[in-house]
């Protein structure tokens, strides 16, 4: 059950408290008041979507926060939330587009607010019975009802599985033209990347003695320098012979003193050094191999390899997969007749799975129909539409996501009116009222302890008004009931009734939601039945209202 609501910086609501109480809560006020406001900032703390313009002018951020009581452990284990006596949620909505949420004071996301909000709370808005024209619906509502969502899982996952077998058909299938064409051209480009012979990493290394090529002259002339700069020649010793001779010069007396002995063992380090660096660059030297035509050929093949590139992909590697997936084509083309005959034979036996599934979904879903249909026809009783007669309709369609069933709801409100569609028959005070009944049935599926109606009764004066009211009292004792409304037949109704009020300070508009007496429900019944001009008579009729709406409460106890 919602015990309070805390609202800050929503619109025209700077700040208020709702202390809402079991039973029949009803709030009234005028037009822009702010009551939609309310149902507004509880369904953006529960996690449904806002906008940045919720946020008062003025203000950076709005802040909500819904305190639920005996909350069932349930409702929350499988979010990491500990249940208990109360259950806070808390959002911060910030101008930045930043949204800050807590349970029970640990920080959470939209998604686990918008998870248990659907779990603790039901709205229901004014423009819920439009949804009731759109015949798509029909079938999510019957589903809702049945509970099917474990069956239709299942039917889901066959005909999952005998799409894909159909998507595997067809991509095999093609004429003999076609599959003419596809294979003349995937051999074409399988023998035009195998006749380039190409190798992995070629690219680099062409481009490495392309570079080498294109400067061999520089590369030539310094390793020589440096040879004979280490090597010498018959002219002049090198730095190798240097230091063979600085090294001699030392081997007489470095053992008469320990520091010659290790100046001569560092000469001898750095001879080593030095041999191997001579050795490397005479053999760099002596290996400078090259034609002429060299040059040309590398330049030939970076060409060959740069325009094989434009048409099969940036890169060697690329390439190359790209012929792998070729041949692979190819080979399922050329086997194409064999695996067809083997996915036919998959598809008949995923066919008949599907069909099998489809059909246990359908006899399930034409049971729940009629026991929709009888509560359906009972709830518009209650709501003096007994004349009424409602049906669910079902015409056969080929496999879908949803299965084998188109659905439709079938009405008619007047004797002897043949039942036909609800959107071409059904008024907006009979919809608000089917809507209310199909609202109540499938409420009763779930453990939700809230139920929220804002102006459902859009459309709905005189007697039905009343009808409305009993049956949102009837509601009321099993579930807690906030009620938006502008009908003082409902509003009477309530257990528990708040003004909405709006008024001016300091240039600025606030709003105020408050509690009201016995008293001050009078004049505000009142005010409902007959506008701003209250009179003795209105004041008398609202009481006479009151009155009849205690002694049926009390006859629901």
């Amino acid at each position: 059950m919602l015990q309070l609501l805390h609202i800050e910086n929503i619109a025209i609501i700077e700040q208020a408290d709702i202390a809402f109480e079991p039973g029949f809560n009803a709030l009234t006020g005028e037009t822009g008041a702010g009551k939609s406001i309310v149902i507004d900032s509880l369904s953006a703390v529960l996690g449904q979507r806002t906008s940045r313009d919720l946020i008062r002018t003025g203000s950076d951020k709005a802040f909500v926060s819904a305190c639920f009581s005996a909350v069932p452990a349930a409702v929350t284990e499988d979010l990491g939330v500990e249940g208990g006596e109360e259950l806070l949620l808390q959002r911060e909505i910030h101008a930045d587009g930043r949204n800050i949420c807590r349970i029970n004071g640990r920080p959470a996301t939209v998604t686990q607010l918008r998870t248990l909000g659907m779990r603790l709370l039901n709205i229901h808005g004014q423009h819920d019975g439009q949804q009731l024209l759109d015949e798509e619906q029909h079938i999510v509502y019957l589903d809702n009802f049945g509970r099917l969502d474990d069956l239709k899982a299942r039917y889901q996952e066959t005909f999952r599985k005998l799409s894909e077998l159909k998507r595997k058909i067809q991509s095999l299938q093609m004429d003999e033209a076609e599959k003419a064409r596809r294979m003349d051209t995937l051999r074409f480009q399988i023998n035009e990347l195998e006749r380039a012979e190409l190798k992995a990493g070629e690219e680099e290394a062409l481009n490495a003695r392309r570079n080498f090529l294109r400067n061999s002259e520089k590369f030539i002339s310094a390793v020589s320098e440096a040879d004979y700069c280490m090597n010498g020649d018959d002219n002049g010793d090198g730095a190798l012979n240097l230091l063979r001779q600085a090294q001699q010069a030392l081997s007489g007396i470095k053992n008469l003193d320990g520091d010659y002995m290790e100046l001569f063992n560092r000469l001898e380090s750095v001879y080593s050094e030095v041999y191997d660096l001579a050795d490397i660059l005479r053999d760099r030297r002596d290996n400078f191999e090259f034609s002429p035509n060299e040059l040309d050929e590398v330049e030939g093949r970076l060409d060959q390899l740069y325009r094989l590139k434009k048409k099969y992909g940036p890169s060697v590697e690329d390439m190359l997969e790209y012929l792998e997936r070729c041949r692979r084509e190819l080979g399922q083309i050329t086997d194409a007749d064999d695996t067809l005959a083997l996915l036919e034979r998959e598809k008949q036996g995923a066919e008949k799975n599907a069909m099998a599934a489809a059909k246990t979904l359908s006899d399930v879903r034409k049971a729940a129909a009629e026991e929709l249909s009888a509560q359906i026809l009972s709830e518009l009783q209650q709501l003096d539409m007994g004349k009424i007669r409602f049906s669910v309709a079902f015409e056969e369609k080929p496999l879908d996501e949803s299965g084998m069933d188109e659905v439709r709801f079938l009405m008619s409100a007047n004797v002897g009116e043949e039942l036909k569609p609800i959107h071409k028959i059904a008024s907006g005070g009979e919809l608000a009222r089917i809507m209310l009944a199909l609202k109540n049935v499938l409420s009763e599926q779930d453990h939700v302890g809230t139920m929220v109606f804002d102006e459902v009764d859009t459309g709905v004066s005189g007697r039905a008004s009343q009808k409305v009211a009993e049956k949102m009292a009837r509601i009321s004792r099993r579930k807690q009931v906030l009620c938006v409304t502008h009908l003082p037949q409902l509003a009477a109704m309530a257990d528990t009734h708040f003004s909405v009020e709006k008024g001016e300070a300091n240039g600025r508009t606030y709003t105020k939601v408050t509690r009201l007496s016995r008293e001050e429900r009078q004049r505000e019944l009142a005010r409902l039945t007959g506008g701003s001009h209250v009179s003795a008579v209105m004041l008398s009729g609202a009481e006479e209202l009151l009155q009849e709406a205690e002694s049926y409460r009390n006859s629901l106890s």
